[in-house]
């Protein structure tokens, strides 16, 4: 994006939606702990993606009227697809086995993989000593701070591989993202993205074809409408407009605040160490 896009932004837009994005993303990992209790990791990450789409695309008709599906509006949908399905489904599995801040932690690896990502495919200035030096030192604070050698076993180890593999693709799909030339509003790639997304969920559950629970206690249910509310809507839409405005490394730096906030609210609410 030019530094005309950026200046002609309002400053003020622009931290409301970085702050919201922290505040959003910091809570995540906890719900998605909370929304697959009792109703499985498939079965939560499926719901929240289907009432994502629909109240998105009930803002898209009733906000704009229209909803583009030109050859480069679905290319923009099909990377925001691959960026949800891709970054949610391994971390909504790891969560089965790491503390959620330990999964905050992780996608703290974000600015250096989407720094090079963005320089080595869309010629973004790459992180400077200076910024992937702090990266470095935060994150590996970070880990001394949540890892426990009495919890390093297999499970635990396929979930730190999950979640890696889902920050992966997560700054993939942003770095795809932010190559497309489009002037598309974010809702409505935010809205496009999850209902290309939801065959691939859909698809998923089936093969898997995991049995349905009897009931859904309610702090998974409200865990799943926040997700899917919050989380998926306002948080992607907040999280492309900042795409939109600045560079894809300095968005990912977002991954770097959020852990802090995250390990608290694990430590706080559900009693995480």
């Amino acid at each position: 994006m030019t530094n005309q896009n950026i200046i002609s932004t309002p400053k003020w837009l622009i931290v409301i939606a970085y702050s919201l994005v922290v505040i959003i993303w910091s809570t995540t990992p906890i719900t998605i702990k909370w929304s697959s209790e009792g109703a499985g990791h498939l079965l939560g990450v499926s719901l929240r993606m289907m009432l994502g789409a629909i109240v998105s695309l009930l803002l898209v008709l009733v906000y704009y009227r229209k909803f583009p599906m030109h050859k480069t509006a679905c290319k923009a949908y099909l990377a925001v697809a691959f960026t949800i399905f891709g970054g949610m489904l391994p971390v909504y599995w790891a969560a089965q086995y790491l503390s959620s801040g330990l999964i905050s932690v992780i996608f703290g690896l974000s600015p250096i993989i989407t720094g090079y990502l963005a320089w080595r495919f869309i010629h973004e200035q790459g992180l400077s000593r200076m910024k992937l030096f702090g990266a470095m030192g935060g994150l590996i604070g970070l880990l001394f701070i949540v890892i426990d050698d009495r919890q390093i076993r297999g499970d635990y180890l396929y979930g730190v591989c999950a979640v890696l593999l889902s920050v992966i693709l997560h700054c993939s799909g942003a770095v795809w993202m932010k190559s497309i030339n489009i002037d598309i509003p974010p809702l409505t790639l935010v809205s496009g993205g999850l209902l290309f997304s939801m065959p691939l969920f859909m698809m998923t559950y089936i093969i898997y074809a995991p049995p349905l629970p009897e009931s859904i206690p309610y702090k998974a249910m409200w865990s799943i409408v926040y997700l899917g509310v919050v989380g998926s809507v306002i948080g992607f839409v907040c999280f492309y407009y900042l795409l939109r405005h600045l560079t894809a490394s300095t968005v990912a730096l977002i991954t770097l605040i959020t852990p802090v906030v995250a390990l608290w609210i694990g430590y706080a609410f559900n009693s995480e160490l």
